[in-house]
């Protein structure tokens, strides 16, 4: 007989009339690890919030059954004290405190009534010995990478006792190196008797870690897949997630000879005064119209950073060499104007830096081209509602109507709107970082798609990412930076991983 630690029963949740969740069943075992798979609003946070909390009981239909006993979550303390512990892609620590109080924040250690932080320290080294986090306990959050930080996240957990560890997206900001030792220490908790589940939208990252993987799709139980029966596959997951075949998930696009050259830019650096240091050095690039160029390189390589000095050198940097736009000379001392040349930039932080959550897709959209919608410096709304229409459609987000809450979309139909609100700019070039960070194989597939269409248009795009098999995919070329030098350039008949890899790591 199976022993399960989870037993999610016809779980239902609707919100203001839209079914999130109907009937999902949900069964993990003890000490197993368990993916969590489906497209962007397929269902699965909100599973998880049910299960921690977030939405508390008689907010939802159906039945939750943890070690045993039928449950009644009202608050997140309910569940962090049965030993159900949430990690979110958005990282719920304090930077400006040390790691100590970071691990016991809520959960301090007590001495006569006042906290014992001599105590805390000793124990909190305990924590990061746990999750072999070789730092002092003493130090900054925020001087930590985001891959320890991830790390402290999990010691926090550890520190509270758990049983069942849920990471969602624990992978989406980590560079190789970060998600390896991530994935590792997931088995090594696994040993220990700590079941987890896992929300990822890397399939590789699933194939390799997962004992089993369930797929939701709009809402609905699709499938288990077990590995031990040797379902966890890349063609079987990607089926079950989107419903269809996805025979090639980086599309192709017609082969045309690449146009006159858009941008060059000829020995330039950026030094960041605040850091004391040079973040871009002497890199020598150009872009011509009609193809993609991809960067490669590891986190801190300077690849976001060289991306803002050319787009109007949003974080000051002093900047030096030459940038030619269309043949001709030019500098933007504000962003505006590189907006206005025709440059837009598609941020890797969509949540941060690209998108206003509060507001909804028509603001976002137009919020980069006001004038588009205005005349005589009036605001037109019937005009922001037909482009907000217009975008929505031809990029295919998947809301009710363009006063959504853009805050309420999923990952993957917020991608959509940060670009949507690029392309309203009528750009010639198109810098995207981190194009399709933390959304799923079907999203990806729509967002690769419209590039492809940007491209046929005479558009040229300067591709920023982590992702090797995505650069291999849609570039034309690669170029390879590391401590913020080109290290190498590739045309993409002669690029693979290892080479990108050896260029990387200079």
């Amino acid at each position: 007989m199976k022993d399960y630690i989870l037993e999610m029963d016809r779980i239902s949740k609707e919100f203001t009339g839209v079914k999130a969740l109907t009937d999902v069943n949900f069964k993990v075992e003890r000490g197993e690890i368990h993916c969590l798979i489906g497209e962007n609003g397929a269902g699965k946070s909100t599973l998880m919030k049910v299960l921690s909390g977030v939405y508390p009981y008689g907010s939802y239909r159906g039945d939750i059954v943890y070690d045993g006993e039928v449950q009644q979550f009202h608050k997140i303390s309910d569940s962090v004290k049965a030993g159900i512990a949430i990690i979110y892609q958005e990282l719920a620590l304090f930077p400006d405190l040390p790691v100590y109080e970071n691990i016991f924040a809520g959960n301090e250690v007590m001495r006569g009534g006042v906290i014992d932080w001599n105590r805390t320290i000793v124990e909190a080294t305990k924590m990061l010995n746990k999750v072999k986090l070789n730092v002092n306990p003493e130090t900054l959050i925020s001087d930590l990478g985001v891959g320890k930080q991830q790390l402290v996240e999990i010691a926090k957990a550890l520190s509270k006792n758990v049983k069942l560890l849920i990471l969602d997206e624990p992978t989406a900001a980590l560079n190789e190196n970060d998600s390896e030792n991530l994935l590792n220490l997931l088995r090594e908790l696994k040993q220990q008797g700590i079941t987890c589940i896992m929300i990822s939208h890397k399939l590789k990252e699933v194939i390799a870690i997962a004992d089993k993987a369930t797929v939701l799709r709009d809402g609905r139980t699709i499938c288990t897949l077990d590995a031990s029966k040797g379902e966890v596959i890349e063609s079987v997951i990607i089926k079950n997630m989107v419903g269809r075949e996805i025979e090639d998930i980086y599309p192709k696009r017609n082969n045309k000879a690449p146009g006159e050259t858009v941008l060059e830019v000829r020995n330039w650096s950026a030094y960041d005064a605040q850091l004391g240091r040079q973040v871009v050095k002497g890199v020598n690039l150009h872009i011509k119209k009609g193809e993609i160029v991809g960067i490669a390189g590891l986190m801190g390589s300077g690849r976001t950073e060289l991306a803002l000095s050319l787009f109007g050198n949003p974080r000051s940097y002093k900047l030096n060499g030459q940038l030619e736009l269309n043949g001709q000379p030019r500098s933007f001392p504000h962003s505006r104007d590189a907006i206005r040349a025709g440059i837009a930039y598609v941020t890797e932080d969509r949540k941060g830096d690209g998108l206003f959550l509060i507001q909804d897709i028509k603001n976002n959209v137009t919020a980069a081209n006001l004038k588009g919608i205005s005349s005589n410096g009036i605001l037109n709304d019937n005009e922001e509602i037909r482009v907000a229409e217009r975008y929505k459609t031809s990029l295919n987000v998947k809301a009710p109507s363009v006063e959504q809450i853009v805050g309420n979309l999923s990952g993957g139909n917020q991608q959509k709107v940060s670009l949507g609100k690029w392309l309203f700019v009528g750009p010639k070039l198109l810098i995207l970082d981190e194009p399709t960070r933390g959304i799923d194989v079907g999203a990806k597939f729509e967002i690769y798609t419209i590039m492809n269409e940007l491209i046929d248009q005479g558009m040229c795009i300067i591709m920023i990412s982590s992702e090797l098999g995505e650069v291999l995919g849609m570039s034309d070329r690669v170029y390879v930076m590391a401590e913020g030098r080109i290290k190498g350039e590739l045309p993409i008949e002669e690029a693979d991983q290892e080479k990108i890899m050896q260029l990387a790591t200079q």
